[in-house]
């Protein structure tokens, strides 16, 4: 039976539960046709238990991302970068932690990822991959930031900030329209399924050659804006979180879509597939980060502890579980490694390569331990099961294995703990930048008077 059948077994069962360029001979060569494709699928703002696949409410039905976690690896214990979707996004597009070049807020997005990174786009390129960004970009707004300037040759969605009206597509401000390549356009529809047109048609035009597809719909963030036949499906007793399952809903249909397209064109056996979320779920827009404490702009684990599903057929497990902690800039050195693209040597990558951990083959744990800080007075460390955080000059000790919804402050018990983990987050702190955006303020011009 094929692989398409299968799926569609899987869906039907699953369905009652709750622009390139022209590539020289030396890029046409057969090794580099081998390398596989790599789809990057980001969801915004998503609730840790908004996936039927992972521990949920009875009203979430996620089909096709539950399809990915089937065919894959789900992870338990992945980790974006930052609890605010731009800094994660930053981290993700260079497999370093976005503090070394002083990425820290969502305000940062208005100066821009600096020129100085860069990107697995720009890798990937360089190898005769065709690339592409559809959705939401958020790491800079000038010109020279934007998307065909960092590696991709194409581009669909919207620079920034952070929210986006899902229905009025229409040219408004350079910032706020929608993007076709470097140029604002007219549209219309819904946002998340045009999202899901443009990466498929990328998927058609690219399948003969390796392509990069990086897929971050704003979806499910705020507003809560869904077609009504969706929200219509629901009946939960609240009227926004049924709004928010619809947009669910229509985010994991496009990811359907997605799949379907790979299937079709024959590039499905031979295609890395990545999801995960940018960071918690947030209380604004409804979600639900099920037995995790907090939400969003949070270092509890509610606010940084995300989805995280990998798909790669023949390479890794089916329907594997992985309780690594990993984290989203992890994922940059993961696709090289897949692509047997090296790292540049010029620069420290915080990231590592996931796929010994995800076929259970890795000796030692992937981190030491790993990091959040916003640029203020919140941060966490997390080593082994042990997570310290910091919330205005406080110390709050965590056991992870025994205590995954942060009850039980165990600081006063643990001092020795409490000193080694503070050891670590200091050290790794004295590494990083200073803020780009207040960089940028100490630089500007003074008006004269």
């Amino acid at each position: 039976m094929s692989a398409q059948y299968t799926r569609r077994d899987f869906l039907k069962k699953c369905a009652g539960v709750a622009g390139g360029f022209i590539l020289s001979n030396r890029v046409l060569k057969a090794g580099i046709r081998s390398r596989p494709n790599i789809v990057l699928i980001v969801s915004d703002d998503q609730g840790y238990a908004d996936v039927s696949c992972y521990d949920h409410p009875k009203e979430v039905r996620t089909p096709n991302i539950d399809w990915l976690a089937a065919e894959g690896v789900r992870l338990t214990d992945g980790y974006a970068s930052a609890y605010v979707c731009a800094p994660t996004r930053a981290g993700l597009l260079t497999g370093r932690y976005q503090q070394r070049f002083g990425f820290y807020t969502g305000g940062d997005s208005r100066v821009g990822l600096p020129l100085s990174e860069v990107t697995v786009a720009d890798l990937l390129k360089k190898e005769g991959y065709a690339t592409g960004v559809v959705g939401k970009w958020h790491v800079g707004l000038e010109p020279e930031y934007r998307p065909l300037q960092r590696g991709f040759d194409e581009f669909y969605g919207f620079l920034g900030h952070g929210a986006h009206d899902y229905f009025k597509l229409q040219i408004t401000d350079e910032h706020n329209s929608i993007y076709r390549n470097d140029k604002p356009i007219n549209d219309t529809g819904y946002l998340t399924d045009n999202l899901a047109r443009q990466a498929v048609s990328f998927i058609e035009r690219h399948h003969k050659r390796p392509f990069f597809l990086y897929l971050p719909f704003n979806a499910v963030h705020w507003p809560l804006q869904a077609p009504d036949d969706y929200i219509k499906r629901f009946n939960t007793g609240d009227e926004n979180r049924d709004i928010y399952l619809a947009m669910l809903t229509s985010m994991d249909e496009a990811i359907g879509k997605v799949l379907d397209a790979l299937k079709r064109t024959g590039a499905d056996g031979n295609t890395l597939v990545i999801f995960f979320s940018d960071n918690g779920g947030a209380k604004k827009n409804f979600a639900n980060n099920g037995v995790l404490r907090d939400y969003k702009q949070s270092v509890y684990e509610g606010g940084i502890r995300v989805p995280f599903i990998v798909r790669w057929p023949g390479k890794l497990p089916k329907a594997a579980v992985c309780s690594e902690p990993v984290i989203s800039v992890d994922i940059v050195p993961t696709i090289l490694s897949a692509a047997g693209v090296e790292l540049p040597g010029d620069r420290v990558y915080d990231g590592k390569d996931m796929l010994a951990a995800l076929r259970g083959e890795a000796e030692e744990p992937l981190h030491k331990a790993l990091f959040w800080y916003d640029g203020s007075q919140q941060w966490a460390v997390r080593a082994g099961k042990w997570k310290l955080l910091s919330r205005k000059g406080s110390l709050e000790l965590f056991d992870l294995e025994a205590d995954i919804s942060e009850k039980h402050d165990l600081a006063a018990e643990r001092p020795g703990v409490v000193g080694e983990l503070e050891g670590m987050y200091a050290e790794w702190r004295s590494q990083m930048g200073e803020q780009i955006s207040k960089l940028k303020t100490r630089t500007r011009p003074k008006k004269k008077r």
